[in-house]
């Protein structure tokens, strides 16, 4: 069995982006703007761990510099 693609943090910002901009097409129907909202915030939420993730070793790497 393959393992599903794992996207970059740039990857999750576009697909948000994407769907941001469908609030604002000529597509939006409020009948599917909660479901696309949750599935935005969930995205959001993604994308933050992420990048808190991202700092984290950031600062585990710039720790270990200040070392030497």
């Amino acid at each position: 069995m393959s393992k599903p693609e794992t996207k970059t943090i740039n990857q999750k910002i576009a697909d948000l982006n994407q769907q941001v901009e469908w609030f604002y097409s000529d597509d939006f129907n409020l009948d599917k703007a909660t479901n696309k909202y949750k599935t935005a915030l969930a995205l959001a939420s993604e994308i933050k761990r992420d990048l808190e993730g991202l700092k984290n070793q950031i600062e585990i790497i710039a720790k270990d510099f200040s070392k030497e």
